[in-house]
């Protein structure tokens, strides 16, 4: 714990007014995890600028070290020393799929970088999905506190506590502490409602010059991410919420629109990334937002998920083509329509079958997200969903296999099997960790062939389209279909492969 030199301690008017120094950082290390670094393709940490914008609003010095491109847990040291902080803060992105997984190789540089600030002297408060489901874990590893949900009104309170030497924090919902050698833990704290309230994320202290580099290098374009809502009704009993939970609330369309016009004109940016859960859900709300962008002439793309359920509401597609929508992630999930009930993902295939026609029609790409692996999945329930992906072929697929969330009814089933392996490395591990109908080793290569299989599919459309029309042969088309050359042995083989695991594991 910082302790307050003597006579301010005394002064209860300073304990009272005192504002903080705070370093805020994040646990997720783009050169820890060897997929992402080599997709390139880096999301600002907006949850940790988001409560970095509240306590800075709130008169506290804060100061950011992100992660995303550094090298190592020992690069906090030199900030550590630079500002002198009363408190560290890991607060990781609540929006992020990638700090959602809890990779080990994140959680054990959050460690490191926790005990470095202890050795400081500071306060250290933690936030995050992992923390939330293993806060033992980090009050054991040097954590003072942990947020337990969303954390921006816990990290107030909690801040002006510490700063008013309060000695008992069981009034503070949403925390979890260690007093008297026991672990405590207070009740939960509801989420806020009126998002609106918040102050814009601090994009001021971060560097997004690196971000934009790495996107150009990669992609040859620059994308953002922002986000219009938190939480998600929806009760897919694999999907963990233990930020948001299962309320949904919302951004006005009029603060979203006045987050692009600033991120516009202070970054530049050519896309965005609206990385909610469920992009636009509230009745009416993707009309307005579009009808908002068109009045104030902001050109841009974006991309966002969505259900095949929603898509096919009223005009909804319409919406968001005519605002810049140019790629949606669908949770497709799976071909077999018993997979779906059984994860009670409360879709239907034969939607995801319209939304991707809607979709293409109305000039967006849509992209699949893939799960194979989920208890009870047959040989039967794969070959359907690799026939819907080679049928609808759509723009891009993420495939993983089924991840045992804590504070999911699928982790209950199967956190019998899990012992000392419950979590990945990092995101391209796609260990399956309980016991299935195949091998682990089978899903591997099953993901392997599936992306080979996608190809070679990609290609022959390729090829039938510059025979329908010679017209539309532009370079990027016949590249395309000249890579059948390569797909077609290349699938060819790992389907081989496939079928000795397979048989391997009868």
């Amino acid at each position: 714990m910082c302790v307050l030199p003597e006579p301010f301690a005394k002064n209860k008017n300073y304990l009272i007014q005192k504002m903080s120094k705070i370093l805020f950082s994040h646990s997720y290390f783009m050169r820890f995890d060897p997929k992402q670094w080599a997709t390139g393709a880096p999301y600002a940490p907006i949850g940790t600028l988001y409560a970095a914008a509240l306590m800075r609003e709130k008169g506290h010095e804060v100061h950011l070290l992100d992660t995303m491109f550094a090298y190592g847990p020992e690069e906090v040291i030199l900030p550590l020393q630079k500002h002198d902080p009363d408190f560290f803060v890991v607060y990781d992105d609540g929006f992020n799929y990638l700090t959602k997984m809890c990779l080990t190789n994140m959680r054990e540089a959050a460690f490191e970088m926790m005990q470095f600030a202890r050795q400081k002297g500071c306060t250290v408060i933690v936030s995050s999905s992992d923390a939330t489901d293993h806060f033992e874990k980090y009050l054991e590893q040097g954590a003072d506190f942990v947020i337990l949900g969303e954390a921006e009104q816990t990290l107030a309170e909690l801040v002006d506590a510490v700063n008013r030497q309060q000695t008992d924090m069981l009034s503070i919902p949403g925390l979890a502490f260690r007093q008297k050698g026991a672990v405590i833990k207070t009740m939960r704290r509801p989420v806020l409602k009126e998002l609106d309230e918040l102050p814009l994320p601090a994009w001021d202290i971060i560097d997004m010059a690196p971000y934009r580099k790495t996107w150009l290098k990669h992609k040859g374009y620059f994308s953002m991410n922002m986000a219009t809502t938190r939480g998600c009704p929806f009760k897919c009993n694999w999907c963990a919420k233990p930020i948001y939970g299962n309320r949904y609330n919302t951004r006005s369309p009029q603060n979203v629109v006045k987050e692009l016009k600033l991120l516009k004109e202070k970054f530049g940016f050519d896309h965005i990334w609206f990385c909610d859960d469920i992009f636009g859900l509230k009745p009416g709300w993707v009309h307005e937002f579009a009808n908002l962008v068109q009045e104030e002439n902001i050109r841009f793309r974006f991309k966002i998920q969505a259900r095949a359920d929603l898509l096919l509401q009223d005009d909804y597609i319409h919406d968001l083509a005519r605002a810049g929508c140019e790629n949606i992630w669908m949770g497709a999930e799976s071909g077999s329509q018993k997979i779906l009930d059984a994860m009670d993902k409360g879709t239907r295939v034969e939607q995801i079958f319209e939304a991707t026609r809607m979709l293409k029609k109305h000039g967006i790409n849509p992209s699949f997200f893939i799960q194979f692996g989920y208890p009870g999945e047959t040989r039967q329930d794969i070959i359907r969903t690799i026939n819907m992906i080679n049928t609808l072929l759509p723009y891009e697929i993420g495939i993983s296999v089924s991840y045992p969330l804590p504070g999911t009814s699928f982790y209950e089933k199967v956190k019998a099997q899990l012992h000392e392996k419950a979590n990945w490395t990092d995101s391209d591990e796609l260990a399956l960790m309980f016991r299935n109908t195949y091998a682990p080793a089978f899903y591997k290569q099953l993901h392997r062939y599936v992306h080979k299989s996608y190809r070679k599919h990609l290609a022959l459309e390729a090829v039938r389209t510059i025979f329908r029309r010679p017209g539309s042969a532009r370079f990027t088309r016949i590249k395309k279909a000249v890579s059948l050359l390569y797909y077609t042995p290349s699938a060819w083989i790992a389907r081989l492969k496939l079928q000795r695991l397979e048989t391997m594991n009868h």
